[in-house]
């Protein structure tokens, strides 16, 4: 199980996450209250493990400022975060090579359809350009950190279809007291939580944080 812990904003948070057995780290560069600059990113990524994928996560900036911010702040991936743009996965694609980790969200609401998630997915997966969706919950206009989980039961036949070699992450109000119950309902490849584990807004509880990471694993080894 791939465990990503999100929306670190300080080097003792993305330390504590690495060393309870996280296997990426997120940066969020979109608007948000947890947003943080290159040069912040920076200052935490060069002291993490190397083993640990440094994750940024962006809304829809130009794959320019996208793949400058990658540069500046060392990271090893990217999470498209602020809309469905097929195209620009792929020019990032071109531009930061085969082997960089591209990440695409999409986000389930109140109403969304199985069957178009599906077709997006299929989509995705045609352009040979991302390597991970993450599917998230949504609230209004906030685009993650809601604490507010999707609709598990209605999305298990999603997750649990073919798409090539896409692999599928579960978020949005995930804790340690309902993560395992996710991975049992939808099997996913990986799980990525912000709000679940955090004390504050932008800061990390560390009981929360290794309780997560304790029951997710449990989950993978039973």
């Amino acid at each position: 199980m791939w465990i990503k812990i999100c929306a670190n904003t300080t080097l003792d948070d993305a330390l504590a996450a690495a060393r309870v057995g996280a296997d990426a780290v997120g940066f969020v560069f979109a608007p948000s209250a947890r947003r943080v600059t290159a040069e912040q990113v920076a200052a935490i990524t060069t002291h993490l493990f190397a083993s640990v994928e440094r994750i940024g996560v962006f809304g829809m900036q130009d794959e320019g400022e996208i793949a400058r911010t990658v540069q500046s702040a060392g990271l090893t991936g990217v999470q498209l975060h602020g809309g469905f743009d097929l195209a620009l996965p792929a020019r990032l694609r071109t531009r930061l090579g085969d082997s960089f980790g591209i990440i695409q969200t999409l986000h389930w609401v109140a109403d969304t359809d199985a069957a178009e998630l599906a077709r997006q997915l299929r989509e995705i997966a045609a352009t040979g350009a991302v390597d991970r969706v993450l599917v998230d919950s949504k609230v209004g206009a906030a685009l993650g950190g809601t604490a507010v989980s999707f609709d598990w039961a209605a999305a298990r036949e999603v997750f649990s279809a073919d798409f090539g070699r896409l692999k599928l992450i579960v978020a949005g109000g995930l804790c340690p007291s309902n993560v395992a119950r996710a991975i049992e309902t939808l099997n996913p490849w990986g799980v990525d939580v912000a709000s679940g584990v955090e004390a504050a807004p932008g800061r990390k509880d560390l009981e929360k944080l290794a309780a997560f990471i304790r029951n997710a694993r449990h989950v993978e080894s039973d």
